[in-house]
């Protein structure tokens, strides 16, 4: 591909998908086992741990794109 071929929408599309269930189950499974909010299903968020947890995904979303792009940008290389 080309320096000035343009990325096809469907990887940007599977790439924000990705990333968005990437940092809700990785990242919430790691709060969860802080807060002691883990469940035999998985993990329960209540609360704080909720709200850290929002914030979380709105920094990943906010501050990676601009160091390079996010891990699932990277890997599908959607970024230019």
């Amino acid at each position: 591909m080309s320096e000035s071929a343009t990325v096809p929408t469907w990887r940007k599309v599977v790439a924000a998908i990705l990333d968005f269930l990437t940092v809700f189950f990785g990242l919430g499974y790691l709060i969860a086992l802080v807060t002691g909010e883990t469940t035999e299903a998985g993990f329960s968020l209540d609360g704080l741990s909720a709200l850290v947890l929002f914030a979380a995904i709105i920094a990943y979303f906010w501050v990676l794109p601009r160091f390079g792009g996010t891990v699932w940008q990277r890997i599908l290389r959607t970024r230019r």
